[in-house]
Parts: C-alpha cells; sequence; structure tokens
C-alpha cells in the first residue's frame, strides 16, 4: 500500500487494501495510526521573588537580578532567561516571564538548571550573590497555588565561614504551564484546509496559440502555470476532505458579454466555481482558455477580498473548522498595489493564507514586499499585518528543481500560519482524543 504522509495526518487512522503484485486489491487491508510525540511546544510562566539577600552596596543595598542556565549535554551553559533588575532591595519581587520548555530544559523534566543571582552595578563588572541548582520537575512543584524554595549558596563564603547558612532565598511562587498547539493538532482535530486557486489571464502572458506565451498548451509538456498548480494542489489537496476547489481567473474578458473581471469562475459557474480536484482544475483552465480574451490589468485585491470574505464567515464559528489558502498564479507585476495592500492586511485577522508564484521572466520585485519577510507590510494607511500571511516565490527559481520542492518552498510557513492564527485567538483544536491528549502531556 502506497500513501502519502499527509493523507495519514488529515485522517488520522487511515485503512487501504494491500495490493498483490499487479496491483489487484486482496482480501487483506492495512491501518494507520498517527499521533504526534512532542509536549515540546508548550511554555511556561514563572515568577521568582527573593528574602534577605546579601548586601554587595557600601551606601545602599543591593540591586539583584537573576540569571537561569540550561545544562547542556556537553557540560556548557546556556543563557534560557535575565531577569530584569529590581534596585536597591535586598527582598525583591521579579515580574513572571514565559519561556519555553523547549529552551528551559529541552523538554527534559530532569536536566540541571543553574540559578545565579546577581547584584547589578553600572560599569557591568556585576557583583555575584549566590547560586543554585534545580530542574524544571522541581519547579513545577510551585504550580496550583504552592511556593519551592532554595537557599541561595556563595561557595566562596561557604568554604570561608564556619556558621555560613545562606547569602538569602529564592522563591518561586508562580509555574504555569501553557499549551502550545501544533499544526498537527488542529489537522488531527479536524480542521479542513479549503484550497482556492486564481490564475493570471492579462493579454502579458502571450497570446496562448502561440508556443511562447506562457498559457501555451503543449500537448505533451505542462506549462509553469499547470506545473506550479498541480505541485502546490497535490500537497494542499490531502488536507481538504471534499476535494472540491474553487478556481478563479482575472485580469480576461469574459464571455458572453466580454467584460474583465477580475474574479471570474475557470468553469464559468459563477454559483459553484468549485472544480473536483486538482485534475477538474486543470481541465476547467485548459477548457476556459480558448473562450478567454486576455486583457487587463493585474489587479489581485478582488481576489483576495473574495476568499476573504469566505474566511470571514468562518470566524462566526469559533472553532478551528476550516482555514483557507489562496493559491495567486501570476505573470507579472501588480496593478493595484495600494488595494492589494488593504486587503492583505485585513485578510490577516482572517484565517486565511496567500501563497503568490511568479511564473515568466518578468521583474517581480514589488511582489518581494507583499511577503513580509524583510520588513512589516502596511496598508496605505499605515495599518500594519496582524501576521505575515503571504508567501511569493518566483517560478523560475525552481525550473529544474522537482515538484517537491517547489511545494516545499511554497508551503513552509503556512503550518506556523495556521497554528499563529489560532493560537493567537486562543482557539483549540476541535477534538482531541484521550489517547492522543495521554501521549503529549510531559511525563510526571
Amino acid at each position: 500500500m502506497e500513501c502519502t504522509l499527509g493523507q495519514i495526518v488529515s485522517q488520522r487512522k487511515l485503512s487501504k487494501s494491500l495490493l498483490k503484485h499487479g496491483n489487484t486489491a486482496g482480501k487483506s487491508s492495512i491501518t494507520v495510526i498517527a499521533e504526534e510525540l512532542s509536549g515540546n511546544d508548550d511554555y511556561v510562566e514563572l515568577a521568582f521573588n527573593a528574602r534577605k539577600l546579601d548586601d554587595k552596596d557600601f551606601f545602599s543595598k543591593s540591586d539583584p537580578f537573576l540569571e537561569i542556565f540550561r545544562m547542556n549535554d556537553d557540560a556548557t551553559q546556556q543563557l534560557v532567561h535575565r531577569t530584569e533588575v529590581v534596585m536597591n532591595n535586598l527582598s525583591p519581587a521579579w515580574k513572571s516571564f514565559k519561556v519555553s520548555v523547549n529552551s528551559l530544559c529541552s523538554g527534559d523534566p530532569d536536566r540541571r538548571l543553574k540559578c545565579i543571582v546577581w547584584d547589578w552595578d553600572s560599569n557591568g563588572k556585576h557583583d555575584f550573590i549566590g547560586e543554585f541548582t534545580s530542574t524544571f520537575k522541581e519547579m513545577r512543584g510551585a504550580m496550583e497555588g504552592k511556593q519551592v524554595q532554595w537557599e541561595c549558596i556563595n561557595p566562596k563564603y561557604k568554604a570561608k565561614k564556619k556558621n555560613y547558612k545562606n547569602s538569602g532565598t529564592v522563591i518561586l511562587n508562580l509555574c504555569k504551564i501553557h499549551k502550545m498547539h501544533s499544526f498537527l493538532d488542529y489537522i488531527m482535530g479536524g480542521c479542513q484546509i479549503q484550497f482556492t486557486v486564481a490564475i493570471d489571464f492579462t493579454a502579458s502572458n502571450g497570446d496562448p496559440r502561440n508556443s511562447c506565451s506562457l498559457h501555451y498548451i503543449h500537448p505533451y509538456q505542462p506549462n509553469e502555470y499547470l506545473k506550479a498548480l498541480v505541485a502546490v494542489g497535490e500537497i494542499c489537496q490531502d488536507y481538504d476532505s471534499d476535494k472540491m476547489f474553487p478556481a478563479f481567473g482575472f485580469g480576461a474578458r469574459i464571455p458572453p458579454e466580454y467584460t474583465v473581471s477580475h474574479d471570474f469562475a475557470i468553469n464559468f459557474n459563477e454559483d459553484n466555481p468549485e472544480c473536483a480536484g486538482i485534475q477538474g482544475v486543470v481541465e476547467a483552465y485548459q477548457s476556459c482558455l480558448p473562450k478567454l480574451q486576455l486583457y487587463g490589468p493585474t489587479n489581485i485585491a478582488p481576489i483576495i477580498q473574495k476568499v476573504a470574505k469566505s474566511a470571514s464567515e468562518e470566524t462566526n464559528t469559533k472553532e478551528a473548522s476550516q482555514y483557507f489558502i489562496l493559491l495567486i498564479l501570476t505573470d507579472g507585476v501588480i496593478t493595484d498595489m495600494a488595494d492589494t495592500r488593504e486587503a492583505i492586511v485585513h485578510a490577516s485577522h482572517l484565517p486565511m493564507s496567500v501563497i503568490i508564484v511568479g511564473v515568466g521572466n518578468a521583474d517581480f520585485s514589488d511582489m518581494q514586499m507583499l511577503d513580509g519577510d524583510d520588513g512589516i507590510l502596511r496598508s496605505p494607511k499605515g495599518e500594519p499585518v496582524l501576521r505575515d500571511i503571504v508567501q511569493f516565490v518566483p517560478f523560475r527559481n525552481f525550473k529544474h528543481a522537482s515538484p517537491a520542492a517547489l511545494a516545499k518552498s511554497v508551503l513552509a510557513e503556512v503550518p506556523n500560519q495556521v497554528v499563529d492564527y489560532y493560537n493567537g485567538k486562543g482557539i483549540k483544536p476541535k477534538c482531541s482524543s484521550e489517547m492522543y491528549e495521554s501521549s503529549r502531556t510531559l511525563a510526571p
């Protein structure tokens, strides 16, 4: 039996017939059950205070701060957190802070943590007050309103002074674990990826009857539009149970009146623009081409707004049931940049992501601006995107690579975008079986 990992995780339990030689189904079947083993995506909130720390300053009291280090397997130590300085106070209460369980202890509750209290000095030569070691397991004793405390020890004083007790006490009075859900939590909880395609039919693509055109239908060789569509669509379709994909075109004059449209259904059925499977989209694309007049301009805001409308209806459910991905395939620089920026900023508040694949050899430098990786995208009025939802990839970078390489680059950011959206809204995965949850909790 052959299948993709995407098929397994999107169904959580996949049963298929075992095929004999010659691909005939026998009486046997195989069932694959998936669960994610991690538990390290969680983060922990900690709040420390101290009592009766040693005074290191002549004319005032110490100005203490606390550093926490993770002890690595190779005996090196990695700074995990440094608190703020509390001035002139021997019994400071530091602000609570959050840190991922991964960076605190690499997900291992028994890993040693070294905690050092310093007296801050403006010249950067801070004075050592004392230290203690602990583990995340021990710190979890401060959950549910309890406290854990440690004696803060200065080894030099301990060696020299007979009646030395400690250099103060450090108390942990809050340890709260915040669960971070992963992409697989949402997918396995029943979240569907709704995949929509939009194709550029502007005149700059060239006459489809001409072999130089980006829309030329070669009998044996798919053009760049088809290659990009199939590479990305075949992965997305595993996460979409009905396998029905709305497909739109923009920048063409369409029958019967031949008026320009920027969001027409390529199957010419405005009431139901869905095509059956990626193959259905390919067929609708090929059959609509001869009926269109390629025109312009290249406006993509209308299609972003169209998908955003569906995504905003989804927000009313207040649950993680549908996340929208819009794949825009275009050959050039877009004309409505201001409207597009406005549409993307609006969409960044919704359960959707936009993937733009640049086809052909145009100058795509404007497109890079929409992909907020090098700076924050803003609307013309100056409103920033809530989260980065656009991924732009020029197809020419992948001309000689495998479809998988293109899909990987294009879809790389989507899982985090899904997680950022739902976690940011405080929306948990829809359903999670007991078996599945139990494997994700950290061992006591």
